[in-house]
């Protein structure tokens, strides 16, 4: 079925069978575990805002760093915390993981492009890139594709070096652990992995014969089987997701939804955006916050601090509608200047390509969401199967971590990424992942529309670029605080950036050549990539036309708020997250990271979170 037909049919069980009165309790349970009592608190309780209520800490934003922090600040129940949210609550779509792709398309997402670019993403619609951040209880661990994966030690080594003390990997690694709660076969004795935290970390249940062959291809071409969050990265694994039982687990299940009725001290809410923190211009202190609910203005104040968790996009713009930014973009839009600051003047990010992609012999083991069945459905749903495909993550199984002949890094960092992803965009037929990330119709009907068509098994490998040299930056448009910034990524303006992700693609099809993939007949989709026909297929100036055009990001922007000593200009926050120059006020979220990780960002921004509620209850001596 259709990704639409298919997020319809789950949404027609819950209510038909709310409706009966035979319904048992295994059965209520199961809808429970899937959203349905989201939904309907959300319909009849909504946490209406007092105008001019006052808080200890007013967290903004309920993402992966601000409700564990959230979370953590609210265990002392003598501490008031306010969490506001901009969007609303997970449904069962969202504790889907195969729906992932649909949820770039709904409400849920902010729904953020770039400016059109130059040098990349001219496969997607008037050059633009898709850039989707979560817009809901869980911010983008509600709509990701549920990877985990922390870093590499060198990553937080080097953060401690750029005079951030208290992030190296030994002082980072209890953070990660606190937040994990893994449930991996083979790890349990691991010193890396804990297991009673509150976010559920497991290998993706429902597997298909793809990735068993590109695993075992991946060893057979060199790369050793192993734990990318423990001791090493360098190698390939099956995929370790925020999952639970087969369904998404976000920062809103993991860490909101087990204590907001248990805690009269932890008010959330949503469908509340944030348009400006009050900053007492004098002291230049921070002591409150204005925001809309339903069309209508209010203000909280904060005895304590004001904490910034809206995201890599929204942090820096509520900083510079707040007068803390670029004296040059403030003054030239008529922002009172409080504070200059380079809020938004760095910002990295993973890029890939999207391909190459690789058709097989084998039958039925594509994630084409057409072949999931209503008895599937009823099984995930209702009966709580974890094994089916609605558990795939999207398609996402194995990762590979590489490092190029052209990295001058040291040999245990990892340039490279490929994710193995059985499908492509014929897996939902175009009507989920082509439109949430902005793809042309043409690249969609020359290169994927027969696979769809045909039903025939394939694959794609993603080719992901951990250190990117390009730097982009966002900026304020207008003082329009319901309006969007303006954001730059510049790929590729570094081009050497283009020539790393060559070399992967050039890996990935070594890979393809060995023995276990030669069993199931693996072989490169001869699709031309439209705009690229100029070039010889499969030519080194081929791969880099396609590089240029089926660019594709994962949600992994960081450094718009950068973390770093008050003498670095390029920094806004220290190492205690508070914003330089500005009392009572922090950055808690991934726009801290100074430096594009080795590594996807979700699991990094609960750390950040964890640490941070560590820091300010030290500070408040709230321990």
């Amino acid at each position: 079925m259709q990704s639409t037909q298919l997020i319809l049919l789950l949404q027609l069980l819950i209510f038909a069978a709310v409706s009966r009165g035979d319904v048992n309790r295994l059965v209520l349970d199961q809808l429970n575990q899937v959203g349905l009592v989201n939904l309907i608190e959300q319909a009849t309780r909504p946490n209406v805002p007092r105008d001019q209520s006052n808080y200890d800490f007013i967290v903004i934003g309920a993402g992966a760093a601000g409700s564990s922090l959230a979370a953590r600040l609210s265990e002392n129940p003598q501490v008031s915390v306010a969490l506001i949210e901009a969007g609303g609550v997970e449904n069962i779509a969202h504790l889907t993981p195969v729906a992932a792709g649909y949820l770039q398309q709904t409400s849920s997402n902010w729904g953020y492009k770039s400016v059109p670019q130059k040098l990349s993403c001219h496969g997607m619609n008037n050059n633009e890139c898709a850039l989707p951040r979560g817009k809901i209880l869980g911010g983008t661990s509600s709509i990701n594709y549920m990877i985990y994966n922390r870093g590499n030690r060198r990553d937080f080594d080097a953060w401690a070096a750029a005079g951030n003390p208290g992030w190296s990997y030994d002082e980072v690694l209890p953070y990660f652990l606190r937040s994990e709660n893994a449930q991996l076969q083979g790890l349990e004795q691991s010193p890396y992995h804990n297991h009673s935290g509150p976010l559920s970390v497991e290998y993706v249940r429902f597997r298909s014969q793809l990735v068993d062959a590109f695993v075992e291809a991946s060893v057979e071409s060199g790369l050793p089987r192993t734990d990318y969050n423990g001791e090493s990265q360098l190698g390939v694994s099956y995929v370790q997701a925020t999952t639970l039982n087969g369904r998404r687990h976000s920062a809103y299940s993991a860490y909101i939804k087990p204590v907001r009725d248990l805690r009269s001290n932890l008010q959330i809410f949503t469908f509340s955006r944030v348009t400006r923190i009050l900053i007492d211009e004098a002291t230049k202190s921070a002591y409150g916050v204005e925001f809309h609910y339903k069309n209508k203005a209010y203000t909280f104040k904060a005895r304590k601090e004001v904490i910034l968790s809206a995201g890599t996009f929204n942090s820096p713009q509520l900083l510079m509608l707040s007068g803390i930014g670029p004296e040059d973009n403030l003054r030239g839009i008529g922002i009172p200047l409080i504070k200059a600051l380079p809020v938004g003047k760095r910002m990295f990010d993973h890029m890939c390509h999207f391909g190459p992609t690789f058709v097989t012999n084998t039958t039925g083991q594509t994630t084409f969401t057409s072949r999931v069945t209503p008895a599937e459905v009823i099984s995930f749903l209702l009966a709580g199967n974890p094994a089916t495909r609605m558990s795939s993550i999207g398609g996402v199984e194995a990762l590979a971590f590489l490092k190029t002949q052209r990295s001058d890094l040291p040999n245990d960092w990892p340039d490279i990424e490929l994710i193995m992803v059985s499908g492509s965009l014929a897996s939902d037929e175009g009507t989920g992942l082509k439109l949430g990330a902005n793809f042309k119709d043409e690249i969609y009907d020359r290169m994927y529309r027969e696979l769809a068509q045909a039903q025939q098994d394939h694959f794609t490998l993603l080719i992901m670029q951990f250190h990117p040299k390009s730097v982009g930056r966002l900026w304020l448009k207008d003082r329009n605080p319901l309006g969007w910034p303006k954001i730059d990524p510049k790929y590729f303006v570094a081009e050497e950036d283009v020539e790393y992700l060559l070399d992967g693609i050039k890996a990935s099809l070594r890979i393809i050549e060995m023995p276990a993939m030669q069993r199931i007949g693996a072989r490169l989709l001869k699709r031309t990539v439209p705009g690229c026909e100029g070039h010889q297929f499969a030519s080194d100036d081929y791969w880099r036309c396609s590089i240029r055009t089926l660019s594709y990001t994962l949600h992994h922007q960081v450094a718009t708020c950068r973390m770093g000593p008050e003498s670095d200009p390029t920094t806004v926050v220290n190492h205690q997250l508070k914003v330089h120059g500005v009392r009572k006020l922090r950055v808690v979220d991934t726009g801290i990271i100074p430096f594009p990780p080795t590594a996807h960002t979700n699991a990094a921004a609960f750390m950040i979170g964890e640490k941070a509620a560590d820091m300010i209850r030290t500070d408040w001596e709230l321990i």
